[in-house]
């Protein structure tokens, strides 16, 4: 099983900051029951314990920093012994799966029914982050932003637009994750609105001020969770495992809330 998702994720992929690979487990464990997560936290730790699960597949690593000690008195250590307690590998495919073809922006693109896409930055091979492409009807900014927050599991948090809400939309820039540093791609690209997360206040206004497109923030970990569904349907085709999708939110936002209507 490592093989095959190193062979469609593989490690040099990843940028040289980012930590991917087996953090936990032996290679050659018997795997039966993968659990998919956008983050490794105690409580997808614990569903992957009451699931009997064998291996924990995660978009977001557990430890992004070098440790010198995996000691049970921090949160990541105590899941870290908790992991190996249970029998549990935990495996990450992180920024390898971003620019993978398929890989996390083209699953937030099938979500939102995007249609012949091409990366927003593309690398010499051929892949790239981001992808932009054709919605298959045009609509205004205000349903295109409420289709996204629908499909997207925006849930109690929602999304944040900026631009004409009227605005008539076709062409359409997606980066799953973090994607204000693709600002720039998006505006050369002349596309009708970008969607993604994590967007911050002062690189929005520098955005809109130089005629860039509209803004759908529809947050990190929901424009990320559509891979789930992904991955965890090739996994059961290519492997014949058992491969499920986490219940949990682990979008640390969990609501929005107004002051007056």
């Amino acid at each position: 099983m490592i093989a095959g998702l190193e062979a469609r994720y593989p490690l040099e992929w990843a940028e040289p900051w980012d930590r991917v690979g087996l953090v936990t487990g032996k290679p050659a464990q018997d795997i039966r029951r993968v659990l998919c997560v956008v983050d490794v936290t105690p409580e997808t730790v614990a569903e992957a314990i009451e699931m009997r699960a064998d291996l924990i597949l995660a978009h977001h690593p557990l430890l992004f920093e070098k440790v010198s000690s995996i000691a049970a008195t921090t949160p990541q250590g105590r899941m870290i012994h908790d992991l190996i307690a249970h029998g549990i590998a935990l495996y990450t495919a992180h920024t390898n799966a971003d620019v993978a073809s398929p890989g996390v922006s083209d699953a937030l693109a099938d979500a939102l029914g995007i249609v012949g896409r091409m990366p927003l930055l593309p690398t010499a091979d051929g892949r790239g982050h981001g992808r932009v492409g054709r919605l298959p009807m045009v609509l205004p900014l205000r349903e295109f932003a409420q289709l996204a927050a629908r499909v997207l599991n925006a849930g109690d948090v929602g999304v944040r637009v900026a631009g004409d809400l009227a605005k008539r939309i076709t062409l359409v820039a997606v980066c799953g994750g973090s994607g204000g540093d693709f600002l720039p791609q998006a505006r050369e690209l002349k596309v009708d609105v970008y969607v993604t997360g994590d967007l911050k206040h002062h690189q929005v206004s520098e955005h809109l001020a130089l005629g860039g497109p509209a803004l759908v923030d529809a947050g990190h970990w929901a424009t990320e969770q559509p891979w789930l569904t992904e991955v965890a349907g090739w996994l059961a085709k290519e492997t014949g495992l058992e491969a499920i999708v986490s219940g949990l939110s682990t979008d640390p936002w969990t609501a929005q809330l107004r002051g007056r209507p």
